[in-house]
């Protein structure tokens, strides 16, 4: 399994378009990719303007599959509107141990 974390700072008065957008797109993905096995979408508890996406899937072919998914194309144009330039760093790991 593939991790994809992605750690974001939101533009000041634009949360709520943010996660509107950000809602939309992880739904899709973990819906309509069949390699998306999860879509976490966490808020700072101390940035309420500070996120962290946790993605898992079953490989790096999923991961490429869900950057060119169509609803991926609408995420990065809200991205573009409503995250910090130069704030988003995208991390891939492989997924070593899971408990729930």
């Amino acid at each position: 399994m593939i991790a994809l974390t992605v750690s974001l700072q939101v533009v000041p008065g634009c949360r709520d378009d943010f996660l509107a957008a950000i809602e939309k797109n992880a739904e899709r993905s973990f819906h309509d990719e069949p390699g998306c096995r999860s879509f976490d979408v966490v808020c700072d508890l101390n940035d309420d303007h500070h996120f962290v996406f946790h993605e898992i899937y079953d490989d790096e072919a999923a991961v490429e599959a869900h950057r060119s998914a169509p609803h991926f194309a609408v995420w990065r144009e809200a991205a573009a509107k409503y995250v910090v330039p130069g704030s988003q760093v995208n991390t891939l790991s492989r997924r070593l141990f899971h408990h729930s």
